[in-house]
C-alpha cells in the first residue's frame, strides 16, 4: 500500500501489534473482576508480576520506579496499560514505565499523559529517558510524580 508522500505503509510492528493485543487483554480482564478493592489489589499484582517478567536491567529500574511512584503518590492507582505499569487517577493513567525491550528501544522511558499536572509555561517534559535509576533519579522521580499527581 502506497501512501499521499510515496513511501510504503508497513502497517504496524510486531511490537506495536503485540502492546494492543496486550491493552486488548487487560480490559478483558479488567471487565471480569468483581469488587472494586478486589480490581485495585489485582490490577497491583498484575503490575508486579508484569515487572518480574522483564529483562534484568528493566526489572531493576522498573521495580525502583514502582517503589517510588507508590511511596510519592499513593493515590495513584498501579494497573497494566498496554503491557506496560503504569498509574492512575480516577481510572486515566497519570505515568508509565516504558521497558527498553518492549518497543527494542536503547534506553527505557518514564512517560506521563495529559492528566499529569507538570504543566510549566507553554512547553514542558512529559517523557524522560532511564538507563540507570540512582538516588538522585528516584528523587527526581518522586518530585515529578507528586506534581504529577496534584
Amino acid at each position: 500500500m502506497s501512501t499521499t508522500d510515496g513511501s510504503t505503509y508497513e502497517g504496524f510492528t510486531a511490537e506495536e501489534r503485540a502492546a494492543m493485543k496486550d491493552h486488548a487483554k487487560e480490559l478483558r480482564k479488567a471487565a471480569r473482576r468483581s469488587a472494586q478493592a478486589d480490581k485495585a489489589a489485582e490490577a497491583a499484582r498484575d503490575v508486579l508480576a508484569k515487572i518480574s517478567e522483564m529483562r534484568d536491567s528493566d526489572r531493576v529500574m522498573a521495580e525502583r520506579v514502582h517503589a517510588v511512584i507508590t511511596a510519592a503518590a499513593p493515590a495513584l492507582a498501579p494497573r497494566l496499560w498496554y503491557g506496560m505499569p503504569a498509574y492512575a487517577r480516577d481510572g486515566k493513567i497519570v505515568c508509565h514505565f516504558q521497558p527498553a525491550e518492549k518497543f527494542k528501544t536503547r534506553h527505557a522511558t518514564l512517560g506521563f499523559s495529559d492528566q499529569a499536572s507538570l504543566d510549566e509555561g507553554v512547553m514542558w517534559p512529559v517523557a524522560f529517558a532511564l538507563t540507570e535509576v540512582t538516588p538522585e533519579v528516584e528523587a527526581r522521580i518522586g518530585a515529578l510524580v507528586r506534581q504529577a499527581a496534584g
